[in-house]
């Protein structure tokens, strides 16, 4: 069942069309669903030259692979390329050696320029053409590779077509390997030559004028049509002008220049491991150095004139003979725990810090940003990491809601921050204007060695660009710097190191001579285990438990610059398990000890370029096809976290998204259960993945600044969307929440998760598989205003948050309730008092009033009725929300006697219940409230604290209602009264004149009045022309509306979704409507698990829609008190499910049961009927019996998709497809006769329908078949 391999694709290179032979051509990369076209093409000379081959096999193990196609998107020709020969003696870890003794070779031949073709097809007729056209894409695709070499058996010779492109390497007199084999050459000089570099000359100009207005006329506009010759003109020492000139014309160019402000530069971005791009001083003050003992490596040797390649052809102008040093400040800092760091800085007792929290992809500038501030400048809380949730408590201070939380930060807008201080001269130059033909920008790096060769002083080039400008060829050998929070330059920074242009950049296994360097490479990194593992491997090449451990190193100029360790990945089965890696390997071309576990990696900034050649390296040398690297969140175990350094290469590698499981009956299996490696409990963790056909593949790099205000599930479903774009890298993502990520601070409380009714969007463990902080950022705090002028957000008024896409989804919250202020002495009702409820509380909230709406809240409460709360007094639940009775269950758990509990209810405003059933009320409101002796008092608001004196702790709530007033003395008020939207919320919106109308006011499209802001969740409303006011996003999944947001955003940035030429007209004036159910999920008092599923929609009283004529039926077994659990399935009028009620004193398997929503009866083995037949005494035992678990598999929607997708293709062009009889029939006469249904059944049968969709079935239960053990397959029975 591995799905489509559309993120195998490389969008950031287009499919540029070729003609070949009068045909179009466009050279992609190889997805494995052209394997049946490929093995098409083979012919008796393809298995002379390459042999028989796994063509599947050969796609899941290429680091390249080329096809060409046509417009009709046919096969022509293919060509897959590896790392190593195909020479079956030849080990892939030494064909270096082998190369070199069997021979003669006048340039150096390297892993990072050479690769291999491991396998050529095509069409004959155009077998010259493809040939040629695939070498050239190769050679584009990958700007650093100079030679390719083919491998042939010595009694078979290269078809015509690549011997054209392939020249025989004279063999050396003594060489005694491999003697079968003849190696054949292509270099690159031959199809795609390395630009030559040279001054610019006015006379340049006729050349570049065109390139330049066919990109952007914006330069032309703003300084006159000669712009161009007025620069080279003014060229002198501190500005140069260079062109790449092909066959005597002038294809690109570029402006240099000495002047950097390295002083701003150093105030945006975090430049500590390129010492501010500064010269060394002796006077240079930096806290990194003060914080970690310093170790000064030995600079790199002196080196004579290096090229960037070895190739004859390439640019003649060398990197500068000089030394060139990789100093401490170069180096990473990175973190041993997955929490990441945050800027800290002195705040006051009156005014609370903003706190920002940096994602963890951004580990490739270590802990720099921690590293500015002294460790007296710092909070104790602070100090320790935020290592209070780790150590078990899991509480919260009343005085701190954020106390677990990460280290604060405050603006620089009200606190200066304090910065390194850099007295040496600036050590970068910079690129002014850079501009290069479409046919050659991938050889846009070849300007670099010249601009260095003119500045030999500066060891650094930037480069700005703004932020919606997407990374170019240029920007993909740079590393991005990471900005500041706030940043004053609205710019994005990229740097490149002279070092990166060295050409002897070695990979190679580690050995015991490497250790004394390598332990002062990891000095600054802070993770001794590096160390310890190091050693492990010198010692034994396997843990003490017989496991095995790799270690590699990355050597430059002899000197150890980037170090890996790897361990043979054990629990692979529960991996793919748990976890969509299918979605980017075939698993079972993959050997077990094929897989690798990434443990540590760490890369000198100076060749963060090379970071994924150096992945690509360590699975070649440890014969390796795929790497995992797991993200552990911070209240994992000490010792699982210990085991992984953060790594600065998670940019490179993809996130995987962790897999639904079935809640298995175990006991009920035995025998037949999945087996202990997939149903063992394991520390949840976020997973990242490598192969290697993604280690030559770019990703689509956007700098666009996203910011998501809210961590409402929708918001979190937006911005998990994003992340987990495989082909997609966001670098800008920003949430804005008070409390950060959910799930991301608090380790797992059952209890404090049951304190709220859950809408099963996400859970605690989901939001850890998800591990959002490692591609987020985020600001903790509220937004307090919007400049739409600027696209700043405030928060907590003092820091600003720059944004290019606003998403606002803060959704509705419980509020501090405002008392109407009615006089109860005068038995006032509710309908006299001089304020109604809806109004926002605006006073200081009482110590003891409570509302709780994520964990946080929760974690306080737990903390205040564990601590402070007396042990007498009455505990007021003021609420009729199903948050409420969740409350009141929680309180009763945790030790509050029922009859201390009273539970106050507003009047309703909604037309339904949060219950919505009279059986399930009755049970939990008039039974099991009363046998707990909760009191209940209906149609109240709040009227008064403290009869109207004020004071911090409410000793006393008066309330009205439309008869006679009610007054309690309390010890604590729990708040559950109408969601609303958050005051400074709405202020933030109403003063930045987004259209508010009792909500935030969008298009079907998310749009509000501001193109850049768009808006999603129970915060919005839909504007009045769609005449659909009672239609909101509270009327659906939230999880899918967010799904949707992101896929509105998507269409803006994902170059492989076809591009809208302009925004759409919705003329029809109608609202998008969403299938994804609408959940809760609860624990009620008297211990009842509750579960409710329905179909998204408007609240209607379930007495109205049982009265309507297309209702269809309700199947219920069990009652409220007996011994068997009430459950009740809503069967439509088309047989499938569309409403679920479960109330139960048992755990209910939640996830298995939604699964059941929007399934035929004919799914659940003929339901019905058997339910007619009385063959169904509890639905809860027939859903655990072993034939459904394939119902609840996360793939089987999968599965139906496929059968559907049978049923509806044409078997030719002139039949109808079995879904088009079905249409037609229905079209004449809404009810089949029996001959109908004959006739259908019959054409199901005869065309082979029948047959395909059981061969689907039993495809189906085969490759799930580790999830699915209980199910028989043929050759079993």
């Amino acid at each position: 069942m591995a799905s489509s391999k559309d993120s195998m694709k490389s969008p950031s290179k287009p499919r540029t069309p070729h003609t070949v032979s009068h045909q179009v051509i466009n050279a992609r990369r190889t997805e494995s669903l052209d394997a049946p076209a490929i093995m098409q093409l083979v012919s008796e000379t393809t298995q002379q030259t390459f042999g028989l081959v796994n063509v599947v096999n050969l796609i899941e193990k290429a680091v390249l692979a080329v096809t060409l196609s046509n417009e009709n998107e046919e096969v022509m020709g293919h060509a897959a390329f590896f790392d190593y020969p195909n020479v079956p003696d030849v080990d892939p870890a030494h064909w270096e050696e082998w190369l070199n003794s069997a021979c003669e070779s006048k340039a150096a031949c390297t892993p990072l320029n050479t690769l291999f073709m491991h396998y050529f097809v095509s069409k004959p007729e155009y077998s010259h053409g493809a040939a040629g056209e695939i070498i050239r894409t190769m050679f584009n695709a990958v700007p650093e590779i100079h030679f390719c070499f083919l491998c042939v058996p010595s009694n078979a010779y290269p078809e015509a077509a690549l011997d054209e492109l392939f020249k025989p390497m004279e063999r050396l007199d003594d060489v005694q390997s491999s003697p079968g084999h003849v190696v054949f050459v292509c270099h690159r000089h031959e199809h795609v030559p390395v630009l030559h570099i040279r001054h610019a000359s006015v006379e340049d100009h006729d050349d570049l004028t065109p390139i330049f207005n066919r990109q952007s006329d914006m330069l032309k506009m703003t300084y006159g049509d000669f712009f161009l010759a007025e620069l080279i003109e003014a060229q002198d020492n501190n500005m140069h002008c260079l062109v790449a000139e092909v066959e005597g014309t002038a294809v690109g160019f570029m402006s240099i220049c000495n002047d950097v402000n390295v002083h701003l530069l150093n105030e945006c971005f975090e430049l500590v491991p390129f010492h501010g791009l500064s010269k060394p001083h002796h006077d240079d003050h930096n806290i990194v150095h003060k914080l970690k003992k310093s170790r000064i490596t030995s600079p790199l040797p002196q080196k004579q004139e290096e090229r960037v390649s070895s190739a004859k052809s390439q640019d003649e102008d060398q990197v500068e003979d000089k030394e060139v040093k990789v100093t401490e400040g170069e180096k990473t800092d990175e973190q041993k725990s997955v929490d990441g760091d945050t800027v800290v800085t002195e705040g006051t007792a009156e005014e609370s810090p903003t706190m920002v929290k940096p994602k963890l992809s951004e580990a490739c500038m270590g802990d720099s940003t921690s590293s500015l501030h002294s460790a007296h400048s710092m909070p104790e809380s602070a100090k320790s990491g935020g290592s209070q949730h780790r150590e078990g408590s899991g509480r919260i201070s009343k005085d701190s809601q954020l106390a677990a939380s990460p280290k604060p930060f405050i603006s620089e807008g009200l606190w200066r921050r304090e910065l390194p201080e850099y007295h040496g001269k600036p050590n970068a130059f910079s690129i002014q204007l850079f501009i290069i033909d479409e046919r050659y920008e991938m050889r846009s790096l070849d300007f670099l060695p010249k601009a260095f060769h003119l500045f030999p002083d500066k060891d650094f080039c930037i480069m700005t660009v703004p932020h919606l400008v997407p990374e170019f060829p240029l920007l993909q050998k740079f590393m991005r710097a990471t900005p500041r929070c706030p940043s004053i330059l609205n710019q994005e920074l990229y740097i490149y190191s002279r070092a990166a242009l060295l050409p002897d950049f070695k990979v190679r296994p580690a050995t015991k001579a490497d250790y004394s360097a390598t332990e002062r490479f990891v000095d600054s990194l802070d993770c001794a285990n590096i160390l310890t593992d190091l050693q492990k491997f010198n010692n034994a090449r396997r843990d003490d438990d017989g496991r095995e451990i790799q270690a590699f190193v990355c050597e430059c100029q002899k000197q150890i610059v980037g170090i890996a360790v790897i361990r043979r990945e054990e629990d692979i089965e529960y991996i793919r398990s748990h976890y969509n890696i299918e979605d980017f390997i075939y698993f079972s071309h993959h050997r077990r000890d094929e897989h690798a576990h990434l443990h540590h990696f760490a890369i000198n900034p100076a060749f963060a370029q090379h970071s994924k050649f150096f992945l690509k390296e360590i699975l070649r040398l440890g014969h390796k096809t795929c790497m995992y690297y797991p993200v552990f969140p911070g209240f994992a175990d000490p010792e699982l976290i210990k085991q992984h350094s953060l790594i600065s290469a998670m940019n490179d590698m993809v996130p995987v998204r962790a897999r639904r499981q079935i809640v298995y009956p175990v006991d009920n299996l035995r025998g037949n259960a999945p087996s202990d490696r997939v149903l063992k409990q394991h520390e949840q963790y976020a997973l990242c993945h490598l192969n290697r056909k993604l280690t030559l593949e770019p990703k689509v790099v956007l700098n666009a600044r996203i910011v998501v205000v809210g961590a409402s599930d929708t918001g979190i479903s937006l911005l998990e969307t994003l992340a987990f774009c495989p082909h997609l890298r966001f670098n800008n993502m920003t949430l804005i929440s008070p409390h950060g990520i959910p799930g991301s601070v608090l380790p797992p409380n059952p209890t404090r998760e049951d304190i709220k009714a859950s809408s099963m969007c996400y859970s605690q463990d989901e939001h850890t598989q998800a591990a959002l902080s490692s591609w987020v950022n985020v600001v903790f705090g509220k937004m307090t205003a919007i400049d739409r002028k600027k696209k700043n957000v405030v928060v907590d008024k003092q820091t600003l948050v720059p944004y290019d896409h606003l998403i606002l989804c803060t959704g509705q919250q419980y509020q501090i309730p405002s008392p109407n202020e009615a006089n109860i002495e005068k038995f006032a009702t509710s309908q006299e008092a001089p304020h109604g409820p809806d109004r926002w509380f605006r006073g200081t909230k009482p110590k003891n009033v409570f509302v709780v709406n994520d964990s946080i809240d929760a974690q306080v409460v737990l903390d205040y009725v564990d601590k402070d709360l007396p042990e007498q007094g009455k505990v007021v639940v003021y609420g009729n929300t199903l948050d409420a009775y969740c409350c009141v269950q929680t309180l009763i758990t945790l030790g509050v006697s029922g009859d201390r509990i009273q539970m106050v209810q507003p009047p309703a405003t909604e037309p339904t219940t949060c219950f919505n059933n009279e059986t399930i009320e009755d049970a939990v409101q008039k039974k099991a409230m009363a046998e707990n002796g909760v009191q209940v008092h209906s149609g109240y608001l709040l009227a008064q604290w403290n009869d109207g004196k004020g004071g911090d702790v409410v000793q006393k709530a008066s309330f009205t209602s439309s008869t006679k007033p009610l007054t309690v003395e309390c010890v604590a008020f729990f708040s559950y009264f109408k969601k609303r939207v958050d005051y400074e919320a709405f202020r933030a919106i109403n003063d930045a004149c987004l259209v508010y109308d009792g909500k935030l006011v969008i298009d079907a499209f998310f749009h509000t009045n501001d193109v850049s802001i768009r808006g999603a969740g129970t915060l919005i409303k839909f504007q009045r022309c769609y005449h659909a006011d009672q239609w909101t996003h509270d009327n659906f999944n939230s999880k899918e509306v967010g799904i949707s947001l992101a896929n509105h955003l998507l269409s803006l940035f994902d170059p492989t979704l076809e591009v809208e030429a302009e925004p759409p007209k919705d003329l029809l004036n109608l609202i998008p409507m969403y299938q994804a159910p609408k959940v809760k999920s609860a624990i009620l008092p008297g211990g009842y698990h509750y579960l409710h599923v329905e179909k998204p929609g408007l609240n209607i009283p379930l007495e109205t829609k049982m009265a309507q004529n297309d209702y269809g039926r309700e199947m219920i077994t069990g009652s409220v008190g007996d011994k068997q659990d009430y459950f009740a399935l809503h069967i439509n009028q088309y047989k499938m499910v569309e409403t679920i009620t479960c109330l139960s004193k048992k755990p209910i398997d939640n996830s298995n049961l939604v699964q059941l929503y929007g399934l035929h009866e004919r799914y659940l083995n003929d339901l019905v009927s058997r339910f007619d037949e009385h063959l169904i005494a509890d639905l809860y035992s027939y859903f655990t019996e072993p034939w459904a678990l394939a119902i609840f598999h996360d793939r089987f929607a999968d599965f139906r998709d496929e059968i559907r997708e049978l049923l509806v293709t044409r078997p030719s062009e002139d039949l109808e497809a079995l879904e088009e009889k079905v249409r037609s029939l229905i079209d004449e006469d809404m009810q089949l006769v029996a001959s109908q249904r004959k006739n259908l059944q019959d054409t199901f049968t005869d065309s082979g329908l029948k047959r395909s969709v059981e061969t689907r079935l039993l495809s189906f239960l085969s490759y799930n078949y580790y999830h699915l053990p209980m199910y028989a397959k043929p050759g079993m029975v």
